[in-house]
């Protein structure tokens, strides 16, 4: 096999393969002998099939794996000599093996830019220190308190408040007639935590518990269902129970059902070593992301169109998810896919920079990802899914998404040790810290 490299752009090559006609054939007979293996023919012994009867009755078959054996052998071997990553899928031209004729064949793909890395390492960073005050730590127990607050329906026929929980039956109504699929029974909710419309809501704390009301809602313009939004309906609500949640006090037996603490003294302790973690990390990632922008800003070099594409695409998916998961589409906001990838545009852009840049740096300090680190990558996310980790990782696998995880891989492997390197000086934090994403 010889083959011949084009550049068409600095991020795009392509690659004429020639292979010998002794090549081709060889790769024939070796499918054949595979198949003739495997063949199970009526009137022959398994494994005693002649060579022209299974290359008679599977020639396609047999021409098409064969080929396709041969050019992926073609390809590894030539992105090997070449120390080069496709970025994007390959696009191979038609070409099928013939006995005793050389095959012609070509592959085009795209990849990293070749640029001169800048001085990555020793370069001088602010990092903010972590504050942790009294009053961080008691909104984290206050959250604490409401997660073990009981539950329990109140005795009397009071309207419910912000906090409660209330089971109520409702259905929309315009012009007298009811609205299809705006109905639903025993539906249960917290209020004040903005799981409805705030005029649902409102409407919802004018009625007492075992009572009955109506009132105007206005869907707003983005609402998640098309054919409600910008309507005001009439709702009809009954009020059928109403829970009232207890806070238990803040005490030793708190500590104790929040993780086994032995005390409250225990528990705040652990409290304030998972807020302090979680704001370094915080502070790091800063930190790590103005050193990585300060490095991106000295290079310029092209960016593989295919790669800022699919970015892109992963952008506008997550977003879409997001807008729907509040309840809101991407219509009725007014906005349109292509709204949306022109505003998105820079930030693809900026995320597919600083993977190129990482995987330079990458490459020159030889780091490498074990199946260890892959397997451990999988665990995690399987857990942030809630998925089985076997079937996620066979459908990485399934799909060609493996080495996309290796480079992800191998750019925080490259971050860290860029960060790691650094002259890092702590200073006063900017601005007082938010509240920390902790529980006990």
């Amino acid at each position: 096999m010889e083959y011949t490299v084009t550049q068409i752009t600095p991020v795009k090559t392509k690659i004429n393969v020639s292979v010998p006609a002794e090549e081709a054939t060889a790769a024939l007979s070796s499918a054949v002998a595979l198949f003739r293996s495997k063949a199970d023919i009526k009137g022959f012994r398994k494994g005693k099939v002649p060579a022209s009867v299974v290359e008679q009755r599977f020639k396609k078959e047999i021409v098409g794996e064969a080929t396709t054996d041969l050019i992926n052998v073609h390809i590894n071997d030539i992105m090997g000599e070449l120390k080069l990553s496709p970025l994007s899928g390959l696009d191979v031209s038609e070409a099928a093996l013939a006995k005793g004729e050389p095959l012609e064949y070509t592959f085009t793909f795209e990849h990293a830019p070749t640029f001169e890395l800048p001085d990555y390492k020793g370069q001088p960073i602010e990092e903010e220190e972590v504050v942790v005050s009294d009053a961080d730590i008691d909104a984290v127990i206050e959250r604490v308190r409401k997660n073990l607050a009981e539950v329990a329906p109140i005795s009397g026929n009071r309207q419910p408040v912000d906090g409660d929980v209330v089971s109520v039956t409702f259905e929309a109504f315009e012009n007298g007639a009811p609205i299809p699929g705006v109905r639903a029974e025993n539906f249960e909710m917290t209020l004040g935590e903005g799981q409805a419309l705030p005029d649902f809501e409102a409407l919802v704390k004018s009625i007492p518990a075992g009572g009955e009301g109506e009132g105007e809602i206005a869907f707003p313009g983005d609402f998640i269902n098309a054919d409600l939004a910008g309507r005001t309906v009439t709702m009809k609500v009954a009020v059928h129970v109403i829970k009232e949640r207890t806070l238990p006090p803040v005490d030793d037996e708190l500590a104790k059902k929040a993780g086994n603490f032995d005390n409250l003294d225990k528990m705040r302790e652990a409290i304030t070593m998972s807020y302090k973690k979680s704001r370094e990390d915080l502070h790091r990632s800063s930190a790590q992301k103005k050193l990585l922008d300060k490095l991106l800003a000295s290079l310029d070099f092209p960016l593989p169109p295919s790669a800022v594409e699919q970015q892109l695409g992963q952008m506008v998916q997550e977003f879409v998810t997001q807008l729907e998961r509040r309840g809101k589409s991407l219509e009725a906001s007014g906005k349109s896919l292509a709204d949306v990838e022109v505003e998105m545009t820079p930030r693809a852009e900026e995320l597919v920079k600083t993977q190129i840049f990482l995987g330079a740096v990458a490459a020159k300090e030889d780091l490498s990802v074990t199946p260890q680190e892959m397997d451990a990558f999988f665990y995690r996310l399987s857990t942030q899914v809630n998925q089985d980790v076997v079937l996620l990782k066979r459908y990485y696998e399934d799909n060609g998404m493996m080495i996309m995880v290796r480079d992800k891989l191998l750019a925080d492997k490259a971050a860290d040790l860029i960060y790691a390197s650094a002259l890092v000086t702590k200073v006063a934090p900017s601005e007082p810290a938010a509240e920390a994403e902790v529980t006990a």
